[in-house]
Protein backbone atom coordinates (compact mmCIF):
# COMPACT_ATOMS: atom_id res chain seq x y z
CA UNK A 1 0.00 0.00 0.00
CA UNK A 2 3.08 2.41 0.43
CA UNK A 3 3.05 3.50 -3.16
CA UNK A 4 -1.11 4.26 -2.85
CA UNK A 5 -1.08 6.28 0.69
CA UNK A 6 -1.50 9.18 -1.72
CA UNK A 7 -5.22 7.67 -2.64
CA UNK A 8 -8.58 9.16 -1.22
CA UNK A 9 -10.93 6.46 0.40
CA UNK A 10 -14.29 5.99 -1.76
CA UNK A 11 -16.50 7.44 1.54
CA UNK A 12 -13.89 10.67 1.79
CA UNK A 13 -13.77 11.37 -2.17
CA UNK A 14 -18.14 10.88 -2.33
CA UNK A 15 -17.69 13.87 0.95
CA UNK A 16 -15.60 16.27 -1.06
CA UNK A 17 -18.03 15.62 -3.96
CA UNK A 18 -20.90 16.38 -2.44
CA UNK A 19 -19.35 19.49 -0.13
CA UNK A 20 -18.45 21.06 -3.88
CA UNK A 21 -22.09 20.06 -4.84
CA UNK A 22 -23.55 22.34 -1.74
CA UNK A 23 -21.46 24.83 -2.55
CA UNK A 24 -22.36 25.13 -5.86
CA UNK A 25 -25.85 25.29 -5.17
CA UNK A 26 -25.39 28.59 -2.96
CA UNK A 27 -26.93 31.22 -4.85
CA UNK A 28 -27.62 29.25 -8.26
CA UNK A 29 -30.97 30.14 -10.16
CA UNK A 30 -34.27 28.65 -9.13
CA UNK A 31 -37.09 27.87 -11.38
CA UNK A 32 -40.47 26.98 -10.14
CA UNK A 33 -41.99 24.09 -12.01
CA UNK A 34 -45.31 22.03 -12.20
CA UNK A 35 -45.34 18.49 -9.92
CA UNK A 36 -45.81 17.02 -13.59
CA UNK A 37 -42.38 18.12 -14.18
CA UNK A 38 -40.25 17.39 -11.28
CA UNK A 39 -38.76 13.91 -11.66
CA UNK A 40 -34.80 14.83 -12.16
CA UNK A 41 -35.10 18.31 -10.28
CA UNK A 42 -33.28 19.39 -7.50
CA UNK A 43 -35.26 20.75 -4.65
CA UNK A 44 -34.29 25.01 -3.85
CA UNK A 45 -36.71 24.78 -0.61
CA UNK A 46 -37.62 22.99 2.22
CA UNK A 47 -41.29 21.35 2.26
CA UNK A 48 -43.01 21.10 5.73
CA UNK A 49 -46.83 19.73 6.27
CA UNK A 50 -48.99 23.00 7.50
CA UNK A 51 -51.83 20.58 8.54
CA UNK A 52 -52.34 16.96 9.49
CA UNK A 53 -52.42 14.66 6.72
CA UNK A 54 -55.22 12.64 6.94
CA UNK A 55 -57.14 15.90 8.61
CA UNK A 56 -59.62 13.85 10.41
CA UNK A 57 -59.64 9.52 10.83
CA UNK A 58 -60.16 8.27 7.52
CA UNK A 59 -61.97 4.65 6.71
CA UNK A 60 -59.91 2.28 4.38
CA UNK A 61 -62.75 -0.30 4.05
CA UNK A 62 -66.61 -0.11 2.63
CA UNK A 63 -68.27 -1.09 5.49
CA UNK A 64 -69.45 -0.17 9.31
CA UNK A 65 -67.87 2.38 11.56
CA UNK A 66 -68.26 2.36 15.31
CA UNK A 67 -66.63 2.74 18.56
CA UNK A 68 -64.44 -0.74 19.62
CA UNK A 69 -66.00 -0.29 23.34
CA UNK A 70 -68.88 0.05 22.59
CA UNK A 71 -71.33 -3.72 23.42
CA UNK A 72 -73.33 -4.76 20.58
CA UNK A 73 -75.60 -5.57 18.52
CA UNK A 74 -74.88 -1.87 17.67
CA UNK A 75 -77.60 -0.07 16.01
CA UNK A 76 -77.36 1.51 12.38
CA UNK A 77 -78.11 4.90 11.97
CA UNK A 78 -79.93 6.01 8.69
CA UNK A 79 -77.20 7.76 7.13
CA UNK A 80 -74.10 6.70 4.84
CA UNK A 81 -70.98 8.70 4.82
CA UNK A 82 -69.09 9.27 1.71
CA UNK A 83 -65.66 10.95 1.60
CA UNK A 84 -67.12 14.11 0.05
CA UNK A 85 -69.47 13.85 3.76
CA UNK A 86 -69.61 15.51 6.98
CA UNK A 87 -69.95 12.85 9.32
CA UNK A 88 -72.90 12.19 11.45
CA UNK A 89 -72.59 12.28 15.27
CA UNK A 90 -73.15 9.05 16.78
CA UNK A 91 -74.21 7.95 19.95
CA UNK A 92 -72.95 4.75 21.97
CA UNK A 93 -74.21 1.65 20.86
CA UNK A 94 -74.58 2.91 16.97
CA UNK A 95 -73.01 2.49 13.77
CA UNK A 96 -73.27 4.22 10.78
CA UNK A 97 -72.56 2.38 6.90
CA UNK A 98 -68.98 4.11 5.34
CA UNK A 99 -66.97 4.16 1.99
CA UNK A 100 -63.77 3.76 1.47
CA UNK A 101 -61.65 7.03 2.08
CA UNK A 102 -64.99 8.56 4.10
CA UNK A 103 -64.44 10.53 7.49
CA UNK A 104 -65.37 8.61 10.77
CA UNK A 105 -67.60 10.56 12.95
CA UNK A 106 -65.94 12.02 16.20
CA UNK A 107 -66.97 8.81 18.61
CA UNK A 108 -65.77 5.61 15.65
CA UNK A 109 -62.70 4.53 15.77
CA UNK A 110 -62.88 0.89 13.72
CA UNK A 111 -64.67 -0.25 11.00
CA UNK A 112 -65.71 -3.38 10.11
CA UNK A 113 -65.75 -4.53 6.39
CA UNK A 114 -68.83 -5.06 4.45
CA UNK A 115 -68.52 -8.45 3.34
CA UNK A 116 -67.58 -9.28 7.18
CA UNK A 117 -70.35 -7.80 8.92
CA UNK A 118 -73.88 -9.92 10.16
CA UNK A 119 -76.76 -7.13 9.71
CA UNK A 120 -80.52 -8.45 11.68
CA UNK A 121 -82.59 -6.42 11.68
CA UNK A 122 -81.07 -2.96 10.93
CA UNK A 123 -78.66 -4.00 13.83
CA UNK A 124 -74.82 -4.58 13.18
CA UNK A 125 -73.58 -7.66 15.49
CA UNK A 126 -70.58 -6.34 17.36
CA UNK A 127 -67.68 -7.96 15.11
CA UNK A 128 -64.33 -8.49 17.31
CA UNK A 129 -62.19 -6.08 16.33
CA UNK A 130 -59.56 -3.84 18.00
CA UNK A 131 -59.36 -0.05 17.67
CA UNK A 132 -58.19 1.53 14.57
CA UNK A 133 -58.93 -1.70 12.53
CA UNK A 134 -59.38 -0.61 8.70
CA UNK A 135 -58.57 3.61 9.81
CA UNK A 136 -56.54 5.51 8.32
CA UNK A 137 -55.73 7.44 11.20
CA UNK A 138 -55.52 11.79 11.45
CA UNK A 139 -51.97 12.52 11.33
CA UNK A 140 -50.56 9.00 10.96
CA UNK A 141 -49.22 9.97 7.10
CA UNK A 142 -47.84 13.67 8.33
CA UNK A 143 -48.29 15.69 11.41
CA UNK A 144 -48.48 19.76 11.09
CA UNK A 145 -45.13 21.60 11.09
CA UNK A 146 -43.44 18.08 10.28
CA UNK A 147 -40.05 19.18 7.75
CA UNK A 148 -40.63 16.01 4.82
CA UNK A 149 -37.89 18.07 2.47
CA UNK A 150 -35.14 19.94 2.49
CA UNK A 151 -33.73 21.91 -0.10
CA UNK A 152 -31.03 20.12 -2.14
CA UNK A 153 -32.95 16.75 -2.22
CA UNK A 154 -33.44 15.41 -5.98
CA UNK A 155 -36.82 14.94 -6.33
CA UNK A 156 -38.63 11.75 -8.28
CA UNK A 157 -42.54 11.07 -9.94
CA UNK A 158 -43.41 8.75 -6.65
CA UNK A 159 -42.66 12.68 -4.74
CA UNK A 160 -45.80 14.01 -6.99
CA UNK A 161 -48.03 12.14 -4.63
CA UNK A 162 -47.13 13.47 -0.88
CA UNK A 163 -46.23 17.01 -2.31
CA UNK A 164 -49.75 17.00 -4.10
CA UNK A 165 -51.50 15.40 -0.87
CA UNK A 166 -49.89 18.05 0.90
CA UNK A 167 -51.81 20.98 -1.13
CA UNK A 168 -48.27 21.76 -3.44
CA UNK A 169 -48.77 22.36 -7.00
CA UNK A 170 -45.63 23.79 -8.02
CA UNK A 171 -41.94 23.41 -6.18
CA UNK A 172 -39.12 25.70 -5.86
CA UNK A 173 -36.12 23.71 -7.86
CA UNK A 174 -32.85 24.62 -8.81
CA UNK A 175 -31.69 25.05 -12.60
CA UNK A 176 -29.89 21.50 -14.01
CA UNK A 177 -26.49 22.31 -14.33
CA UNK A 178 -25.27 22.83 -17.80
CA UNK A 179 -22.17 20.25 -18.25
CA UNK A 180 -19.57 20.31 -21.40
CA UNK A 181 -18.29 16.58 -22.21
CA UNK A 182 -15.19 16.90 -23.50
CA UNK A 183 -12.77 13.99 -24.73
CA UNK A 184 -9.25 14.17 -24.62
CA UNK A 185 -6.67 12.03 -26.88
CA UNK A 186 -5.17 12.63 -29.82
CA UNK A 187 -6.00 9.30 -31.13
CA UNK A 188 -9.11 10.35 -30.80
CA UNK A 189 -9.08 13.98 -32.06
CA UNK A 190 -7.12 12.53 -35.01
CA UNK A 191 -10.00 10.15 -35.77
CA UNK A 192 -7.99 6.79 -35.06
CA UNK A 193 -10.06 5.82 -32.26
CA UNK A 194 -13.49 6.12 -31.43
CA UNK A 195 -14.32 8.35 -28.77
CA UNK A 196 -16.35 5.52 -26.42
CA UNK A 197 -16.77 7.46 -23.11
CA UNK A 198 -18.48 10.79 -24.34
CA UNK A 199 -21.89 9.31 -25.43
CA UNK A 200 -22.13 7.36 -22.18
CA UNK A 201 -21.50 10.11 -19.78
CA UNK A 202 -23.59 12.50 -21.75
CA UNK A 203 -26.57 9.64 -21.33
CA UNK A 204 -25.42 9.19 -17.52
CA UNK A 205 -25.84 13.24 -17.06
CA UNK A 206 -28.86 13.59 -18.61
CA UNK A 207 -30.28 10.41 -16.36
CA UNK A 208 -28.99 12.17 -13.12
CA UNK A 209 -31.35 15.28 -14.47
CA UNK A 210 -28.95 17.68 -15.64
CA UNK A 211 -28.28 19.22 -19.16
CA UNK A 212 -25.06 17.25 -20.88
CA UNK A 213 -23.68 18.87 -24.30
CA UNK A 214 -20.88 17.12 -26.32
CA UNK A 215 -18.25 19.65 -27.05
CA UNK A 216 -15.74 17.29 -29.35
CA UNK A 217 -12.18 16.55 -28.71
CA UNK A 218 -9.27 17.78 -27.85
CA UNK A 219 -4.99 16.51 -28.89
CA UNK A 220 -2.66 15.66 -26.07
CA UNK A 221 -1.03 19.02 -25.86
CA UNK A 222 -0.85 20.78 -22.35
CA UNK A 223 -1.55 24.36 -23.46
CA UNK A 224 -4.78 23.06 -25.68
CA UNK A 225 -5.87 20.86 -23.24
CA UNK A 226 -5.69 23.55 -20.49
CA UNK A 227 -7.21 26.56 -23.09
CA UNK A 228 -9.73 24.29 -23.97
CA UNK A 229 -11.05 23.24 -20.15
CA UNK A 230 -11.18 26.99 -19.11
CA UNK A 231 -13.10 28.19 -22.70
CA UNK A 232 -15.54 25.36 -21.91
CA UNK A 233 -15.53 26.29 -18.24
CA UNK A 234 -16.50 29.33 -18.82
CA UNK A 235 -20.01 28.83 -20.78
CA UNK A 236 -21.18 25.74 -18.30
CA UNK A 237 -21.45 24.53 -14.59
CA UNK A 238 -19.63 21.72 -14.81
CA UNK A 239 -16.88 20.22 -17.05
CA UNK A 240 -16.46 16.58 -17.64
CA UNK A 241 -13.45 15.48 -19.30
CA UNK A 242 -11.98 12.04 -20.36
CA UNK A 243 -8.73 10.48 -20.73
CA UNK A 244 -5.68 12.20 -19.80
CA UNK A 245 -6.19 11.80 -15.62
CA UNK A 246 -3.18 9.17 -15.18
CA UNK A 247 0.47 9.87 -14.83
CA UNK A 248 1.69 9.30 -18.44
CA UNK A 249 3.60 11.83 -20.49
CA UNK A 250 0.81 12.56 -22.70
CA UNK A 251 -1.77 13.17 -19.36
CA UNK A 252 -2.23 16.75 -19.22
CA UNK A 253 -5.71 17.07 -17.84
CA UNK A 254 -4.27 17.38 -13.85
CA UNK A 255 -1.68 19.60 -14.47
CA UNK A 256 -4.70 21.77 -16.39
CA UNK A 257 -6.64 21.82 -13.85
CA UNK A 258 -4.28 22.85 -11.01
CA UNK A 259 -3.47 26.14 -13.20
CA UNK A 260 -7.16 26.57 -13.69
CA UNK A 261 -8.23 26.17 -10.00
CA UNK A 262 -7.78 23.98 -7.15
CA UNK A 263 -7.91 19.87 -7.32
CA UNK A 264 -10.19 18.49 -5.03
CA UNK A 265 -8.72 14.95 -4.97
CA UNK A 266 -7.08 13.29 -7.88
CA UNK A 267 -7.16 9.11 -7.72
CA UNK A 268 -9.44 7.30 -5.34
CA UNK A 269 -9.01 3.95 -3.89
CA UNK A 270 -11.39 2.32 -6.75
CA UNK A 271 -10.39 -0.25 -9.68
CA UNK A 272 -11.13 0.25 -11.99
CA UNK A 273 -11.39 4.09 -12.34
CA UNK A 274 -9.23 4.97 -9.89
CA UNK A 275 -7.13 7.95 -11.84
CA UNK A 276 -10.63 10.00 -11.17
CA UNK A 277 -10.28 14.29 -10.27
CA UNK A 278 -12.55 16.68 -9.32
CA UNK A 279 -11.56 20.37 -9.31
CA UNK A 280 -13.00 24.03 -8.28
CA UNK A 281 -12.35 26.47 -11.23
CA UNK A 282 -13.77 29.50 -8.78
CA UNK A 283 -12.39 31.99 -12.02
CA UNK A 284 -14.67 30.27 -14.45
CA UNK A 285 -17.26 29.41 -11.43
CA UNK A 286 -17.36 26.28 -12.67
CA UNK A 287 -16.32 22.16 -11.26
CA UNK A 288 -14.57 19.69 -13.44
CA UNK A 289 -14.85 16.16 -13.16
CA UNK A 290 -11.81 14.22 -14.97
CA UNK A 291 -12.86 10.78 -15.08
CA UNK A 292 -10.27 8.00 -16.75
CA UNK A 293 -10.17 6.63 -20.37
CA UNK A 294 -10.65 3.16 -20.44
CA UNK A 295 -14.76 2.93 -20.78
CA UNK A 296 -15.89 0.54 -18.30
CA UNK A 297 -13.55 2.29 -15.84
CA UNK A 298 -15.18 5.61 -17.07
CA UNK A 299 -18.24 3.92 -15.96
CA UNK A 300 -17.69 2.51 -12.57
CA UNK A 301 -15.49 5.38 -11.22
CA UNK A 302 -18.31 8.53 -13.18
CA UNK A 303 -21.35 6.24 -11.44
CA UNK A 304 -19.78 5.41 -7.99
CA UNK A 305 -18.00 9.32 -7.62
CA UNK A 306 -19.44 11.76 -9.87
CA UNK A 307 -23.19 10.73 -9.97
CA UNK A 308 -23.71 12.08 -5.52
CA UNK A 309 -22.56 15.63 -7.45
CA UNK A 310 -25.33 15.55 -10.15
CA UNK A 311 -27.62 13.79 -7.65
CA UNK A 312 -26.63 13.98 -4.15
CA UNK A 313 -27.23 10.97 -3.34
CA UNK A 314 -24.17 9.15 -1.51
CA UNK A 315 -26.16 5.68 -1.19
CA UNK A 316 -27.13 2.67 -3.91
CA UNK A 317 -29.59 0.24 -3.35
CA UNK A 318 -28.16 -2.90 -3.77
CA UNK A 319 -29.45 -7.07 -4.13
CA UNK A 320 -28.64 -9.75 -2.31
CA UNK A 321 -27.59 -12.75 -4.95
CA UNK A 322 -25.37 -15.71 -4.42
CA UNK A 323 -21.53 -15.51 -6.16
CA UNK A 324 -21.23 -18.18 -8.74
CA UNK A 325 -17.17 -18.19 -9.47
CA UNK A 326 -14.33 -17.28 -7.11
CA UNK A 327 -12.62 -14.05 -7.57
CA UNK A 328 -9.29 -13.18 -6.22
CA UNK A 329 -8.13 -9.93 -6.14
CA UNK A 330 -4.62 -7.53 -6.43
CA UNK A 331 -3.28 -5.51 -3.89
CA UNK A 332 -4.93 -4.72 -0.81
CA UNK A 333 -6.15 -1.39 -0.07
CA UNK A 334 -8.57 -0.92 -2.79
CA UNK A 335 -12.63 -1.76 -3.40
CA UNK A 336 -12.81 -4.04 -6.46
CA UNK A 337 -15.71 -2.85 -8.92
CA UNK A 338 -16.19 -6.46 -10.22
CA UNK A 339 -19.43 -6.45 -13.47
CA UNK A 340 -21.74 -9.37 -12.82
CA UNK A 341 -24.40 -11.22 -14.93
CA UNK A 342 -27.97 -12.20 -13.04
CA UNK A 343 -29.79 -15.00 -13.93
CA UNK A 344 -32.44 -15.91 -10.57
CA UNK A 345 -30.20 -16.09 -7.63
CA UNK A 346 -27.12 -16.25 -9.35
CA UNK A 347 -24.19 -13.25 -10.06
CA UNK A 348 -21.78 -14.52 -12.52
CA UNK A 349 -18.41 -12.30 -12.38
CA UNK A 350 -18.51 -10.93 -16.24
CA UNK A 351 -14.55 -11.30 -17.21
CA UNK A 352 -14.13 -14.69 -15.26
CA UNK A 353 -13.10 -17.69 -17.92
CA UNK A 354 -16.39 -18.93 -17.13
CA UNK A 355 -18.55 -16.09 -18.03
CA UNK A 356 -19.04 -14.86 -22.10
CA UNK A 357 -15.99 -12.38 -21.39
CA UNK A 358 -13.16 -14.38 -20.83
CA UNK A 359 -10.55 -11.93 -19.22
CA UNK A 360 -9.34 -13.78 -15.98
CA UNK A 361 -9.09 -17.02 -14.19
CA UNK A 362 -8.42 -16.54 -10.93
CA UNK A 363 -7.19 -13.26 -9.94
CA UNK A 364 -9.54 -10.07 -11.27
CA UNK A 365 -7.83 -7.80 -13.44
CA UNK A 366 -9.49 -4.91 -13.61
CA UNK A 367 -6.73 -3.14 -16.06
CA UNK A 368 -8.03 -5.27 -19.05
CA UNK A 369 -11.50 -5.46 -17.91
CA UNK A 370 -11.85 -1.69 -18.31
CA UNK A 371 -11.48 -1.45 -21.22
CA UNK A 372 -13.58 -4.71 -22.49
CA UNK A 373 -16.26 -3.29 -23.69
CA UNK A 374 -18.52 -6.58 -23.99
CA UNK A 375 -18.19 -5.07 -20.20
CA UNK A 376 -21.17 -3.13 -21.11
CA UNK A 377 -23.40 -6.03 -20.77
CA UNK A 378 -23.25 -6.59 -17.24
CA UNK A 379 -26.33 -5.90 -15.03
CA UNK A 380 -24.52 -4.39 -11.86
CA UNK A 381 -20.89 -4.75 -10.14
CA UNK A 382 -19.91 -6.29 -6.50
CA UNK A 383 -18.05 -3.88 -4.74
CA UNK A 384 -15.76 -5.40 -2.21
CA UNK A 385 -12.11 -4.96 -0.68
CA UNK A 386 -11.84 -8.90 0.10
CA UNK A 387 -11.65 -11.68 -2.42
CA UNK A 388 -14.94 -13.45 -3.19
CA UNK A 389 -15.42 -17.05 -3.02
CA UNK A 390 -18.34 -19.16 -5.04
CA UNK A 391 -21.42 -19.87 -3.55
CA UNK A 392 -21.54 -16.93 -1.10
CA UNK A 393 -23.90 -13.85 -0.98
CA UNK A 394 -22.58 -10.28 -2.16
CA UNK A 395 -24.29 -7.15 -2.57
CA UNK A 396 -24.98 -6.47 -6.06
CA UNK A 397 -25.52 -2.82 -7.18
CA UNK A 398 -27.74 -3.11 -10.60
CA UNK A 399 -26.64 -0.30 -13.05
CA UNK A 400 -30.04 1.16 -13.17
CA UNK A 401 -29.93 1.91 -9.86
CA UNK A 402 -26.84 4.30 -11.20
CA UNK A 403 -28.93 6.05 -14.18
Amino acid sequence: MTDHDDLLALDDAIDRTLACRDAALEGRTTTTVPLDDLSGRVLAESVSAETDQPSSDRATMDGYAFAAADEGPLEIVDQRVFPESTPPAIEAGQAVEIATGAPLPERADTVCKREDATIDDGRLERPTLEAGTYVYERGSNVTAGERLYDAGERLSALDAILLRDLGRETVETYEPFSVGVLATGTEIHEGRHTDLDSPMLCSLVRSWGHDPTYEGSVPDEGDRVEERIGDLADRHDVVVTTGGTSVGKKDYVIDALGTLGEVAFHRVRVRPGKPIALARLPDHDALAVAIPGKPIGAYVIAALVARPLFTGDRTTATLERTITRDVGLGPEGFEYAIPVTLEGEDATPLGHVDSPLEVYEETFDPSVLSSSTRAATADGFVLTTAALDAGTRVDVIPTAVLE
